[in-house]
């Protein structure tokens, strides 16, 4: 019998986890979709939507993490990223909100506040900051098979449900980090 992970190992396989499932609709986006506009926002693109996750990991690293040492990586052009520059900068920015959690784990289960976190509408518990984050994640994995259903374009069966293949994806991230 194995010993019980802690409540750190618990958390932070659960972020990657749902890194893993966004990166993992990221890079089985059909071509003619990447670029698709998304319907009734003519300045929004399937790209776009998958460039702001990564961009919004950065900013919330930057936010809460900078003056801890945390390391926010570069944000990608929303207009010009590839799925695959795309799939690499969201392993980065996955790293980074793991130290993010990781920082609150060693902090009794809080991040502490930065002084450039002035929106304070999100409570700093590690358990709060793991909900939004997978929260923020999950609501734009599904605009995007929503835009891909509304654009007469859908998602391969494999793909949808491979979203929800989260053991599957789980062993995929214990080789990939």
């Amino acid at each position: 019998m194995r010993p019980a992970p802690d409540l750190e190992t618990i958390l932070l396989t659960a972020w990657k986890t749902n890194s893993r499932v966004t990166e993992y609709l990221i890079d089985h986006i059909p071509t003619v979709l990447w670029s698709a506009t998304v319907p009734g926002i003519s300045t929004r693109t399937v790209r776009a939507i998958g460039a702001h996750l990564h961009n919004a990991r950065c900013s919330w690293i930057k936010t809460l993490g900078k003056e801890y040492g945390i390391v926010a990586p570069p944000r990608v052009d929303h207009r010009a990223v590839t799925r695959r520059q795309l799939v690499t900068a969201l392993k980065r920015s996955s790293r980074g909100i793991a130290a993010l959690l990781h920082l609150g784990c060693s902090r009794g289960g809080r991040i502490p506040p930065s002084k450039a976190y002035v929106w304070r509408n999100l409570p700093l518990d590690v358990g709060h900051v793991l909900t939004y984050f997978v929260a923020h994640e999950a609501h734009h994995r599904g605009q995007i098979v929503l835009v891909a259903r509304q654009l007469k374009c859908r998602l391969p069966a494999a793909t949808t449900a491979g979203l929800w293949q989260f053991s599957t994806r789980e062993r995929e991230d214990t080789g990939s980090r």
